[in-house]
């Protein structure tokens, strides 16, 4: 957790997305992506067009079996499509660093697409109607040059996300080395002669299937059975490459190139857990398991590729780790419980104890976990009661005001799984206390902190993270219930600064007293005091001399009430007290109006505090002051408007204004404070006509009058 007291506002961070000039694809004109839609449609129709052709050979050929191959069936049509329209939407929505993965997906679901067809019309040719042209060359497709579609999946991996291949002086050669070993299957299977293909998988070839040419390019060689199986044992081998390619540069990379690359991560996640489920069961699982394999990874390139904000990766990662774990603690407690009742009692007996334990205690044992699981992937945003009440609490417990910033950050961070969250709150005096939770490299969003319709701060989090509406409601509550916290800790520390500023005024005015007694009416008394008794000495021997020294002390003590009514003054003016604040004003204005300036009082203020009169009388009094020293005017205006609850004093004059260079003074600041001080606020502006408008906005209680409870 971080803190600081005083942070600039942050700069908005450029996002790349979709629809963006970096993502739209491609800078050609409509007409350019209009055909390239035109065309890409026509690809997928012609897939569409080829699965279901080689649908009907499958019914078709249904019972039919040939040693050359079988008809493809769903097992071919299906990976096929799903590539196929993996890398169309690739290449319609990604941009031109994309599309080298969608172009190696579209061809591979192509191909897969065309050797489950030259596999249909081969069994059509060998077995159903023998004689049928084109059988010689659907073997070469299907066995031979088919088994090229093995590099697609290497190779892109080695090109994802942004289309180039590793680059150095180890990670290019291993990357070449790589494909060299997955390419050596098929370069075998061109030149293999085909019965030692046949005698491999244990089959036997049929006279119709030995009278056709199913070797284009033989090359008789006594170890092919080694090489055969050399080229099989580098197929899974040739993958380790790719997926350290991926690690290192998942490992290197940040932002958005980090979080299109955990889309992989979790699709080799959910690959190995299925691949090794379905190896586990007999078929048709394992096939069930590849294909659901293939369609999770090309998904995932998709969407890594295409929209990688589309769903919250940073969640669903995790989410899918504890899933798996707790489905694999689910089995074995299963099994152990139906092992342990096996032994102990008969079938009919141990299933009957199977059910009771599961009924009595796994059952709520396995809804705990479940909802351990969630909380801990996706926080306590499932349950918004725990959400408030933690949130209450820490607020409840906090003291300082970072404190409860704090409690409001974790809070958040803990509800939504958040990596980052940041809390601002702005001060009234233009500060800034901001306070962080954990950290991002991905952009952030701000979200408004609101209390009583007006903007105290703002919340930011890492973007990519998609709230829903629930989420987003849940969010709303804790956010007015810490709003409400952080303004009763903005108006508690405002209480306590306002009262040690109070006591330091206080004890300053004392100060300022003490010393004027001391320093001025002391010593004054004292003097005159001294001339009276001169004067008693004199008054017998030298009567003139006596009366001049009583003089003198009656000057003296003119000077000395002069002083008492300046403190007195300083402390409240007494005309105040004897004209009202309209009067005192309206007598100020008559005291600083000359030949070349006439100073106006309007408005009645009513009855008021002595407070506010104070603060009024003062502010109107330094504004009136500043126009005589600095406005060079011909005229000004005092207003007084009285509200229900506050009090508008205003001071225009026609004067040469307040350039924008100039520093604001003493005087301005004097304005401020005065008007801070009872809780209002004072602004100066000068209007596009010339002059200046100097307006105090002051609250004010209304005054009881008597009688009333």
């Amino acid at each position: 957790m971080r803190s600081t007291a005083e942070r600039p506002a942050s700069a908005p961070v450029p996002v790349i997305g979709h629809g963006s000039p970096e993502h739209s694809g491609s800078s050609a004109g409509p007409d350019t992506g209009r055909r390239r839609d035109v065309a890409l449609a026509l690809a997928a129709l012609a897939g569409l067009a080829v699965a279901a052709v080689v649908v009907a050979l499958e019914v078709r050929h249904r019972d039919v079996v040939v040693a050359v191959g079988e008809s493809g069936g769903i097992a071919d049509i299906l990976p096929g499509l799903v590539l196929l329209f993996s890398g169309l939407l690739v290449l319609r929505g990604a941009d031109r660093r994309g599309r080298p993965v969608g172009r190696v997906l579209a061809v591979a679901g192509a191909g897969w697409l065309a050797t489950a067809l030259a596999q249909g019309w081969l069994v059509e040719a060998v077995a159903v109607s023998p004689g049928l042209p084109g059988a010689s060359f659907a073997y070469a497709v299907g066995a031979r040059y088919g088994s090229f579609l093995l590099l697609a999946l290497p190779l892109a991996l080695l090109l994802f996300p942004d289309g180039r291949p590793p680059r150095g002086r180890v990670g290019r050669p291993l990357a070449v080395a790589s494909l060299a070993g997955t390419a050596l299957l098929p370069v075998s299977l061109l030149f293999v002669p085909a019965a030692v293909v046949v005698a491999r998988a244990g089959g036997v070839l049929s006279p119709v299937e030995s009278a056709l040419d199913l070797d284009p390019h033989p090359i008789a060689l006594p170890f092919w059975p080694v090489v055969l199986d050399v080229a099989f044992a580098l197929v899974p081998l040739g993958m380790v490459v790719p997926f350290a390619v991926i690690a290192v540069r998942y490992r290197r990379a940040t932002g958005r190139r980090r979080l299109q690359l955990r889309w992989l991560v979790w699709a080799g996640l959910v690959d190995l857990i299925v691949i090794g489920v379905g190896l586990l069961l007999a078929e048709p699982w394992p096939t069930v398991a590849l294909l659901v394999a293939i369609t999770v990874t090309c998904g995932a390139i998709v969407t890594a590729v295409v929209r990688e904000r589309l769903y919250e990766i940073d969640r669903l990662l995790p989410t899918t780790l504890v899933a798996v774990a707790l489905a694999l603690l689910v089995l074995a407690v299963d099994g152990v419980v139906l092992l342990v009742a096996g032994a102990a009692f008969d079938d009919r007996d141990s299933a009957l104890v199977a059910v009771a334990v599961v009924a009595v205690l796994y059952t709520p044992l396995r809804s705990r976990l479940w909802r351990a699981a969630r909380r801990l992937t996706r926080g306590s945003r499932d349950d918004p009661y725990a959400a408030v009440a933690t949130l209450a609490g820490r607020l409840e417990t906090a003291v300082a005001p970072g404190e409860q910033l704090a409690a409001l950050a974790r809070s958040v961070a803990e509800a939504f799984k958040l990596p980052y969250v940041r809390v601002e709150i702005d001060r009234a005096d233009g500060a800034r206390a901001v306070v962080e939770h954990g950290h991002t490299d991905s952009p952030t969003v701000e979200l408004p902190i609101r209390y009583r319709e007006e903007s105290i701060g703002r919340v930011v989090v890492a973007e990519g993270r998609r709230l829903s509406e629930s989420d987003q409601r849940l969010l709303g509550d804790l956010l007015r219930q810490a709003a409400g916290a952080a303004r009763a800790g903005a108006l508690s520390a405002s209480l306590q600064s306002a009262r040690e500023g109070l006591v330091t005024a206080r004890e300053e005015e004392r100060r300022r007293l003490r010393r004027d007694l001391h320093d001025s009416l002391g010593p004054g008394l004292g003097a005159v005091t001294l001339r009276i008794e001169t004067a008693r000495g004199l008054a017998a021997r030298d009567p003139g001399r006596a009366d001049a020294v009583l003089e003198q002390a009656v000057a003296d003590v003119g000077a000395l009430l002069t002083d008492v009514r300046r403190l007195v003054h300083d402390l409240r003016p007494p005309a105040l007290d004897e004209l009202g604040l309209l009067g005192a004003l309206r007598t100020l204005a008559r005291r600083l109006s000359t030949e070349e300036l006439v100073i106006a009082v309007d408005g009645e203020p009513g009855e008021l505090s002595a407070a506010v009169e104070v603060a009024a009388f003062r502010i109107a009094s330094e504004a009136l002051t500043n126009v005589v020293r600095h406005a060079t005017a011909s005229c000004a205006e005092v207003t007084l408007e009285r509200g229900e609850d506050r009090l508008v004093v205003t001071v225009a004059d026609d004067g040469r204004g307040i350039g924008a260079d100039v520093v604001a003074g003493v005087g301005r600041l004097s304005l401020r404070e005065r008007a801070a001080e009872l809780g209002g606020r004072t602004t100066v502006t000068c209007p596009p006509g010339g002059g200046t408008v100097v307006s105090a906005d002051l609250p004010c209680a209304v005054t009881p009058r008597e009688g009333d409870a």
